[in-house]
């Protein structure tokens, strides 16, 4: 009799978990770059019955929790500086304080004080940061690099960050340049990046990353679009209904072990 309230019991916490999953996903149904998840199943050890060939099972555990890497709308912004990815591959960013990089879909960035190019949380976007485009480094948007024929003291006046993701600047005397390049990375199986918030990824190299980043539209990866951003792929109408089968068959387990406390108060009630 117990066997079924383990078993039972397996169930009730691994529907918790995936009830968990479903939550987070729709909370997050709004937030930019972010990719849903999924829970699965696998069933637990099966115990031989004394004398017999026949096995029973004993419940239900976690094989894992992935993500879906499914690309997300795209919604035009008109910011400048917010930047999407149309296909594969992922922004870098670098935090100073210890020079970690992380990997991200989410490009709501903008220019700071210093004129680098950031992410919300300050960490800064990585690419070619020279006029040279050999130099991986901080993407920084100013005047350095401008051609010779430059008027001394103009600086800059607008910029703007193409599909290949080139940064070209227009100086105040009309004068324009490349500045850097937006580079990419990506990942052969991008299920084993860890998930470290504000929509970043660590654990890049069990993800089997490429050598370096490369430009967008050069190894499979896909193009920049600015003045955009890449929306949650979060499917509400497919979450609903996980709900509610994560719901349900909590319930049902929560049976099983109604049911089996009411054998076992049978079976307590021989004696009288």
């Amino acid at each position: 009799m117990l066997r079924s309230f383990n078993t039972a019991i397996s169930g009730l916490q691994q529907f918790q978990t995936e009830i968990d999953v479903v939550g987070n996903n729709i909370a997050n149904v709004n937030t930019t770059g972010f990719k849903d998840a999924r829970t699965d199943f696998m069933d637990s050890f099966s115990q031989a019955l004394a004398g017999t060939n026949a096995q029973v099972g004993s419940g239900v555990s976690l094989a894992g929790i992935s993500s879906n890497f499914n690309q997300g709308t795209i919604a035009s912004t008109a910011v400048g500086t917010d930047l999407a990815i149309n296909g594969q591959g992922f922004f870098m960013v670098r935090n100073t304080a210890d020079s970690s990089q992380y990997a991200t879909r989410a490009g709501n960035f903008h220019v700071d004080t210093s004129n680098y190019l950031v992410d919300s949380g300050g960490m800064r976007v990585q690419g070619f940061s020279d006029a040279g485009l050999s130099t991986r480094s901080d993407l920084q948007v100013d005047g350095t690099g401008a051609p010779a024929t430059t008027a001394v003291g103009a600086t800059v006046q607008s910029f703007s960050i193409d599909q290949a993701g080139f940064i070209n600047v227009k100086m105040t005397d009309g004068t324009t340049f490349v500045r850097g390049q937006v580079l990419l990375q990506k990942f052969s199986d991008p299920s084993q990046l860890v998930k470290e918030g504000s929509n970043r990824y660590s654990g890049m190299a069990a993800a089997g990353p490429l050598a370096q980043t490369e430009a967008p539209q050069s190894n499979g990866l896909g193009l920049v679009q600015s003045g955009a951003l890449e929306m949650s792929n979060v499917d509400l109408t497919t979450e609903m209904t996980n709900l509610i089968i994560a719901q349900r068959s909590f319930q049902a387990n929560s049976s099983i072990i109604k049911t089996s406390d009411e054998l076992m108060q049978e079976i307590v009630g021989l004696k009288r």
